[in-house]
């Protein structure tokens, strides 16, 4: 991938993970060569094993913005929700307040259809999920397991070294769950 430092190229990976939504696991991975995730969606999507079904929505990042990407998840019976935008961290009033919805007809674009789903109080719901899905588990891989870069050199190798991390952090997360299972559930005499 291309370095912003000295407009050199460096062996980076893009790395990318499914995240289901209430038990935080892992369900799929990919890593490519590729420097943006636009090309990234529909793989990841399609690593998902067909034995766990496929989900009902996505809910992806501006990173992963593109007509082909709306398109290829409605042709899996996925609703997309990908931001059209970065949002900033402070706004201003009249961004804050409440705005009358105006639906979209045939023939504006995907960015300006995508922009009002992601405005109706179901489009706000899902991607405001994203945040406590996806990210808390980037940063666990981050910070609980110390995972910033691979040991190993080549796709392949790569590819393979990010899905023991992956399982690694299944693991840790399975355990979590089945502690608080057995905490929760009622002891029998």
């Amino acid at each position: 991938m291309k370095n912003s430092r000295d407009q050199g190229f460096d062996q980076y990976y893009n790395a990318q993970v499914v995240v289901e939504q209430k038990s935080l696991l892992i369900l799929a991975t990919t890593l490519s060569n590729h420097p943006n995730d636009q090309k990234e969606a529909l793989p990841t999507i399609d690593a998902i094993s067909p034995k766990l079904g496929k989900p009902k929505a996505a809910a992806l990042d501006n990173g992963y913005f593109s007509s082909t990407n709306i398109v290829g998840l409605h042709n899996r019976g996925i609703i997309p929700y990908i931001a059209t935008g970065r949002q900033p961290h402070y706004s201003t009033l009249p961004v804050l307040l409440p705005q009358q919805l105006v639906i979209p007809t045939p023939a504006d674009t995907e960015k300006v259809k995508m922009a009002y789903t992601l405005r109706t109080e179901v489009g706000k719901e899902i991607y405001r999920l994203r945040k406590c899905t996806v990210e808390p588990v980037i940063g666990v891989i981050k910070e609980a397991i110390g995972f910033r870069q691979f040991s190993l050199r080549g796709l392949q190798k790569a590819d393979g070294e990010w899905c023991l991390v992956c399982l690694a952090f299944n693991l840790r997360r399975l355990q979590v769950l089945l502690k608080n299972a057995s905490a929760s559930s009622p002891t029998t005499c």
